[in-house]
């Protein structure tokens, strides 16, 4: 295969703008515009990938050559991945949760690409038919089915576990001959891929809603209002009246797009900030559970056991080499 046809034309497109080259599929970004990198790659015709991870002095806009309106592609955006040692965004991220979004074509494509002075994710685009080949859909799931079948804007967003950030790392760090980068960096992104769906064909999800921008923003403004104020337990009729929706709406689509009750995700994201309490911050069981909202500091430790396996005091006695393994 021609390497030109390996790099993304978009990448070659941003090259341009910014007076640089596109060498062994990256390109760094001049210092007079910034800093870090962006690397693409078209491994073949059904799959690609960007690898973006730069901080600009001002925002751009790419008019993407590569967009074929007739296609049917799943996007794949990992965000929040990258290594502490890698990232530009340390400061501001060293909190988030990494996560991937999936979104089917009339969500994810655009003629033009923002490109933000801040940016760090994987984007793996891949098309819909090559993957709905390879599966019987009679047997999946309604998730599975009407991703791959890419006929309505969809949107998941999925967490990610320590198995799948390994491969993440794999494919930010390791370090590979050129003739093999291209077979590696494609078994990598379609084992990821693969791993992703099976995730989401466990979501127990009967029956999806076509989705819109609007309701998509209106959705992550709730869960982001939710999540700034970990110590209050959500209620649903006040978030409905937040988002301009009916509770049954509100409460249908956000376990759509994430997978899990309102309360349940809430609960989850709680036990996050209190293992990084405990562990990273080294306060007290009970200042992390008065801080977190718990009156009871006997159900505060009943709700950590059942979502990390052990006792708060337990949990933050342990080494951090052993702590990286936990699905925390």
């Amino acid at each position: 295969m021609d390497k030109q046809q390996t790099e993304p034309n978009v990448l070659k497109r941003l090259a341009q703008l910014l007076g640089t080259e596109v060498k062994n599929w990256r390109l760094e970004i001049p210092k007079k515009f910034g800093r870090g990198y962006c690397t693409g790659f078209v491994f073949n015709e059904y799959i690609r990938m960007l690898i973006l991870n730069y901080e600009l002095n001002e925002n751009l806009v790419v008019e993407n050559p590569d967009i074929n309106a007739t296609a049917r592609t799943i996007l794949f955006k990992f965000q929040n991945i990258f290594p502490q040692t890698e990232t530009l965004l340390a400061g501001k991220q060293s909190k988030a949760i990494p996560s991937v979004l999936i979104a089917t074509t009339s969500l994810s494509t655009d003629v033009v690409i923002p490109i933000h002075t801040n940016t760090a994710t994987i984007n793996i685009e891949v098309d819909a038919n090559y993957l709905n080949g390879l599966f019987d859909l009679s047997e999946k799931s309604p998730v599975l089915q009407n991703l791959l079948q890419n006929t309505q804007p969809l949107l998941f967003e999925q967490m990610i576990y320590p198995s799948l950030q390994k491969i993440v790392d794999e494919i930010v760090s390791e370090t590979v001959d050129e003739i093999f980068k291209l077979f590696f960096l494609r078994i990598k992104a379609e084992e990821l891929i693969c791993r992703l769906l099976i995730e989401l064909e466990k979501r127990d999800v009967k029956q999806l809603y076509a989705l819109n921008s609007h309701d998509i923003q209106t959705i992550y403004k709730v869960k982001e209002q939710m999540l700034e104020h970990l110590e209050i337990p959500p209620v649903i009729k006040e978030l409905a009246v937040v988002a301009s929706m009916s509770p049954t709406k509100l409460k249908r689509l956000f376990k759509q797009i994430f997978g899990n009750s309102i309360f349940n995700y809430y609960q989850e994201f709680r036990m996050k900030e209190a293992a990084l309490l405990l562990k990273e911050d080294g306060l007290s069981v009970a200042d992390v559970g008065y801080k977190l909202g718990f009156t009871n500091l006997s159900h505060f430790s009943r709700v950590f056991a059942a979502h990390t396996g052990m006792k708060p005091k337990q949990y933050s006695r342990i080494k951090p080499t052993f702590v990286s393994g936990a699905n925390i």
